[in-house]
């Protein structure tokens, strides 16, 4: 769940039901588990709780057992459709307790002890099996985890589990802290795929166990590290660049399923060699909207204002000061608004109020067409699963379509040659199914021809053929645009790097603050707002052209 589902759809066009399907043939004697996040689902704003009752039961008809729900606000009220869905669909409910802060600290006011005991009960209330600790970011000490935990125990009749991050390094006294005060369960990665944003390893939290009959022998985990050291070097290029553990997390408070998509979005932006910088930023956005959860998909929230004021060059001073002279993420925006409820501490005035006065009120969600609602409950699972894709990710589920349209199941293919591609004179096995498999050989690669595209030489089980492909990097992929003048307040520039679509037209009349171009980068979008009232004198950019920051998106002449 989580990330996972939108990652397949989005970058490695596969099948999230087709893989959850291969888990299950795989492993029929192991538990599976999701994470959904409540009417959440797996994206980013709330759904019709039809759609979250559809989506959870074809999960558990596809083979999920254990479901842990989650609210990006720790708000029962959202988490409560997810729970009725799993346990209608007879799955095990983990209801979380996202935990953030120091309940330990004297001067904390909103995530105290209290708060997540009284969340507690409403899980225990609304069914929960088992009570979570959901602990994003890494930030829960020892001694934090002794007296939640502790309480958790003597309060509640359910399993406590613990579930943490290990960016400071320090998560495996933590778990040490937990499993005196009598946690149930605790979540880790085999070696190389553990510490830092990752769980804190295996071995070592079962060899702080001992030898217990009800531990996991600690020979079988050890046995597994060399695979997955193996794979973990075939994904080295998408590290996220943290190479030691860091006890900024306790400042910034970055989740750790967080932390490597930040930095690829910061990379795209251009802003990856500030990336201390982003961090910082993070935590003073994150106080600037009233000290947030930070789960999937507030975090984001978070994440993409510390984006864009880095882009912009701008201090989360600035905009508590004068939000109506920055154009903020849409995701800011639709926060504050409300979308995706309250957060617990409440919403940060006078920013709220200012930002809704220039924005408006959020209008009500869309329900479901007849259309939607009969195919959610189609008999048919392909059609099932192919609604849920497209109301959960309609951009995403439009470029899977066309890329397995194009390029047929790239699921077949081994990690390093989808990543990679193929190198010249060296032969590839690629396996299409039980007994059939394609030997494949890259000779060579011709010069481009003037339309750009290159033909490619290649033999097939021996016997030679070509194919003729655009090569995109033959061209220059990014024209220069025209910059924008800085002290000319009818010039639009863009803030950020990104793709910018103009909302008006050439002759149209704006007023300041008109919304006039939509920008999306790295799943960041960016409403761009008239700065003057007056007509849109000219349009210099092409729909989606891809813009750097500053350049010029429109002109407004004063009326």
């Amino acid at each position: 769940g989580g990330a996972s589902y939108d990652v397949a759809l989005r970058f490695l066009f596969e099948d999230p039901w087709q893989r959850l399907e291969a888990l299950r043939e795989a492993a029929p004697n192991v538990c599976l588990q999701m994470l959904l996040r409540g009417r959440n689902t797996v994206g980013y704003t709330p759904y019709p709780d039809a759609v979250c009752h559809a989506f959870v039961a074809e999960a558990a008809r596809t083979g999920v057992d254990v479901f842990r729900i989650f609210d990006a606000n720790n708000d029962p009220a959202q988490i409560r459709p997810a729970v009725e869905a799993a346990r209608a669909a007879g799955g095990l409910v983990e209801g979380c307790l996202c935990y953030t802060g120091d309940l330990e600290r004297p001067d904390e006011r909103l995530y105290t002890l209290d708060y997540y005991l009284g969340l507690a009960e409403a899980l225990d209330a609304m069914g929960a099996h088992v009570l979570c600790i959901k602990d994003m970011a890494g930030l829960l000490r020892p001694a934090a985890a002794t007296r939640l935990v502790t309480a958790l125990r003597a309060r509640f009749p359910q399993p406590v589990h613990l579930h943490t991050h290990d960016t400071s390094g320090g998560a495996v006294a933590t778990y040490a802290a937990a499993i005196a005060a009598g946690v149930d369960a605790v979540d880790g990665a085999l070696g190389p795929l553990s510490g830092m944003s990752s769980q804190p390893n295996l071995a070592a939290v079962l060899a702080l166990c001992g030898d217990g009959a009800d531990v996991p022998r600690l020979d079988a985990a050890l046995d597994l590290e060399p695979y997955w050291d193996a794979v973990r070097r075939t994904y080295r290029p998408f590290e996220m660049g943290l190479n030691a553990p860091t006890g900024l997390v306790y400042r910034h408070e970055i989740p750790g399923g967080q932390l490597s998509n930040l930095r690829a979005q910061a990379e795209a932006l251009g802003l990856g060699a500030r990336f201390a910088e982003v961090s910082a930023l993070y935590g003073d956005c994150d106080r600037l909207l009233g000290r947030l959860v930070k789960v999937t998909p507030t975090s984001k929230v978070v994440g993409d204002l510390a984006l864009h004021l880095a882009g912009a060059g701008l201090a989360a001073a600035d905009v508590a000061a004068d939000p109506e002279r920055v154009d903020l993420p849409d995701s800011v925006v639709r926060f504050l608004q409300g979308e995706l409820g309250t957060p617990p501490g409440g919403f940060p005035e006078p920013l709220t109020a200012r930002v809704r006065a220039r924005h408006g009120e959020l209008p009500p969600p869309p329900g479901l067409v007849d259309a939607d609602r009969d195919a959610l409950a189609d008999p048919s699972h392909a059609v099932r699963r192919t609604t849920l894709d497209r109301l959960l990710f309609p951009g995403p589920a439009r470029e899977h379509a066309a890329a397995v349209a194009e390029f047929g199941d790239v699921a077949i293919l081994p990690t390093r040659l989808f990543l990679d591609g193929l190198e010249p004179g060296r032969e590839e096995a690629i396996d299409l199914g039980p007994g059939v498999r394609l030997l494949v050989e890259l000779e060579t690669i011709a010069d481009a021809d003037p339309t750009g595209y290159r033909t490619v030489y290649l033999r097939l089980n021996g016997q030679p053929r070509t194919v003729d492909i655009l090569d995109r990097a033959a061209a220059p992929a990014h024209a220069a645009h025209e910059r924008a003048d800085p002290d000319d307040p009818g010039h639009v520039g863009a803030p950020l790097a990104g793709n910018a679509t103009c909302l008006v037209a050439v002759g149209d009349a704006v007023e300041r603050g008109d919304a006039v171009v939509r920008m999306e980068a790295m799943k960041m979008e960016t409403t761009i707002t008239a700065s003057i009232a007056g007509t849109v004198a000219r349009i210099p950019i092409s729909p989606g052209a891809a813009v750097r920051p500053g350049e010029l998106l429109l002109t407004i002449v004063s009326t």
